[in-house]
């Protein structure tokens, strides 16, 4: 479907368009000057969550996590908007309290916004922020001996399953909800310092999905350790239930075949890192040297980081048991 605009908007039309249509990255990005970039992005979405406070938060920080995958700092947000006639208007106000106090968090501005009648409740943002065009990060870079970290747990899907089917632990749904609204912002942050070779969050197309594609555009493969990767409380056993969303099949039909699985792991092992979550963290590819300052780095400004496996040559992505 895009390639007809790629032919549209090649490069030597825009040069100063960094990142745009043709490898697909987390934001598009255009330089203003050999020290200044323009980053930008979209993303908005359906509640995935009952609170209408926490429901703007995650939408908020959702968004604002492809700038921070780049390695840039937020400036402002537009508000993006489809609500229900009869939605009542307290509960349109904490949506969008809960997004203008993530906004606020991040030290950006919402500046303001577009809005639509819709049947169902919509809500997310459109994001400006700026990096440095030396200093920015895509999903390809990665190279073979580099270590794989990843800066949030995973499970967001499973345990929003659950929750929509009524079968969620509460003191699960919290954890997820604590997860989903935390900003990116210090990984991101981190990982620039760090001199990481290559980044991207984990959200939709799940952890295969997301890591495949750094991979890909890397030229290299990617292998993971199942005991290594961390998920939220109550994620495991959701999935040992089969409690996934739809994404996840639509997930494993696209990027099974790319994917080689130790044979000891059941079918819900590998089906949850299928899983598509929402806000999830960052994926970072990191020279060895670099891993414990990037770890320390995160823990001092109040984010997490766990080492999860490594950049090896090859192509697609391997699960060790």
């Amino acid at each position: 479907m895009l390639r007809p605009l790629q032919e549209r908007f090649t490069p030597g039309l825009f040069p100063n368009l960094i990142v745009g249509l043709g490898q697909p990255d987390d934001a598009a990005v255009y330089r203003l000057s050999d020290e200044l970039a323009v980053v930008q992005t979209v993303d908005f979405f359906p509640p995935v969550v009952d609170d209408a406070y926490h429901f703007g938060a995650i939408a908020a920080a959702n968004a604002m996590s492809d700038v921070y995958a780049m390695g840039g700092e937020v400036a402002f947000a537009l508000n993006l908007c489809a609500f229900p006639e009869n939605l009542p208007e307290e509960i349109i106000g904490d949506i969008l309290r809960g997004g203008a106090d993530k906004v606020l968090e991040a030290g950006a501005a919402i500046a303001g916004g577009h809005s639509v009648r819709d049947k169902e409740p919509k809500y997310g943002l459109c994001v400006t922020g700026f990096v440095h065009p030396v200093h920015m990060l895509t999903k390809g870079g990665a190279r073979p001996g580099d270590v794989l970290v990843l800066t949030k747990p995973l499970g967001s899907g499973v345990i929003t399953t659950a929750l929509k089917r009524e079968q969620a632990d509460p003191a699960h749904v919290a954890e997820a909800v604590d997860v989903m609204s935390a900003l990116n912002r210090a990984a991101g942050r981190c990982a620039r310092e760090a001199g990481a070779h290559a980044a991207t969050d984990i959200t939709g197309f799940g952890l295969i999905g997301h890591a495949l594609e750094m991979a890909n555009q890397s030229g290299t493969a990617f292998c993971f350790d199942w005991p290594a990767l961390p998920f939220m409380a109550g994620a495991l056993d959701y999935a040992e239930r089969w409690i996934f969303a739809g994404g996840a099949e639509t997930n494993q039909r696209a990027y099974q075949a790319s994917v080689v699985f130790d044979p000891v792991l059941t079918d819900w092992q590998r089906m949850i890192l299928f899983d598509p979550q929402t806000s999830g963290g960052l994926l970072v590819a990191l020279h060895p040297g670099a891993v414990d300052g990037f770890i320390a780095g995160c823990r001092a400004q109040g984010a997490r980081a766990w080492v999860v496996g490594e950049v090896i040559a090859g192509q697609g992505i391997q699960i060790r048991a």
